[in-house]
């Protein structure tokens, strides 16, 4: 009898594992409860161009994502950091070449980090991704139950979710102290953050000798950077407003935001041919409520021990937040992806 092994979560750490346990010739089935794949990899497109809402960048250094990234044969390019940075002090005074460039020597892929999440789900065998299937509860037997359609068994189950969306699935019988314990202690990267995209016909800031790069005290931006791709221009910035703060007043946090690039980037940022707004803490399979109040530091991520499985064990947790090296990373995803499979693997068959 061949293991059958159930991944909730259709993110970068969910579709890697996928991958890796389909070519070590198990039986897998992906559980995604939006209606797209990636989790936290949101890319939209407007024709030709395509942006990104998560995460946008990997580095020099990262050798899972190289590796993936030259396998899948997708193309690279480096962020654009060549001009002048900006500042606005909190009395909105913009002061030009203060700054660095935060982002220089980091890369992007072409089409966007949604081109390796729909080349890595392209090498799944068909019927083996399931979208819109939120899953509600896990047993210790296997059992998924979902917010729709019946219960189904497996032999293993990994929840390749954030640790603290884990925590807040029903388990039959709950799960020991000091594992839930761990799970709702790991903060979620990037959860509370929200991100706003700006589009134009051109990235005209550069004829004006800019990068793009700015940082602000008086916001709603708090950083911004060049998100242009192919064809035309776009922005982008990191809301440095609170989640409660911004909660439920998107169409003011959109204007607030272009009148902010306008006062940075000159008036031809005023007109927007698009705009983009993702608010990371208002999504229920990213984020909890703990994960509102913004990190104000990269944690120091790494898999708690009351979350390494045990013998015999059929339950799994994967996330890059659990990764052992490069933690809320998308190398830390991968990362984690390598290593459950191990243990996956390792498992008795059948």
């Amino acid at each position: 009898m061949t293991t059958t092994v159930a991944i909730v979560g259709g993110g970068l750490t969910g579709l890697a594992l996928a991958d890796r346990l389909h070519r070590a010739g198990r039986r897998v089935r992906l559980f995604e409860g939006r209606d797209r794949l990636g989790g936290r990899v949101s890319t939209v497109r407007i024709g030709a161009q395509w942006f990104d809402l998560g995460p946008s960048w990997f580095w020099p250094g990262q050798p899972r994502m190289a590796s993936l990234v030259q396998k899948l044969g997708l193309e690279v390019f480096a962020q654009y950091a060549e001009g002048a940075q900006l500042f606005e002090t909190a009395q909105g005074a913009v002061i030009r070449g203060r700054g660095f460039a935060s982002m220089q020597g980091s890369l992007r892929l072409r089409g966007g980090m949604g081109a390796l999440v729909n080349a890595l789900a392209a090498r799944l065998p068909e019927g083996c991704v399931e979208t819109g299937r939120v899953v509600r509860s896990v047993s210790a037997d296997g059992v998924l139950g979902f917010a729709e359609g019946d219960p189904q068994a497996f032999d293993q189950v990994v929840l390749a979710v954030p640790p603290r969306v884990a925590a807040s699935l029903a388990f039959t019988p709950d799960l020991p102290g000091p594992v839930r314990s761990a799970l709702e202690r790991v903060p979620t990267w990037m959860a509370g953050h929200a991100k706003f995209v700006a589009v134009y016909d051109a990235p005209f800031w550069r004829e004006d000798g800019l990068s793009g790069d700015a940082t602000s005290q008086l916001g709603p931006l708090a950083e911004i950077h060049d998100a242009s791709a192919d064809s035309g221009g776009a922005l982008f910035g990191f809301l440095g407003v609170p989640a409660a703060t911004r909660a439920g007043r998107r169409d003011k946090v959109i204007s607030a935001s272009v009148a902010q690039l306008t006062r940075l980037f000159g008036p031809r940022a005023a007109s927007p041919v698009e705009v983009f707004y993702t608010d990371w803490a208002e999504e229920s399979l990213t984020a909890v409520a703990a994960d509102r109040a913004p990190l104000t530091h990269h944690p120091a991520y790494g898999r708690p021990s009351a979350l390494v499985p045990t013998q015999g064990s059929r339950l799994f947790f994967a996330s890059s937040e659990l990764a052992p090296e490069m933690g809320g990373y998308l190398e830390g995803a991968l990362a984690a992806a390598e290593e459950v499979a191990g243990w996956v693997l390792a498992a008795p068959v059948g």
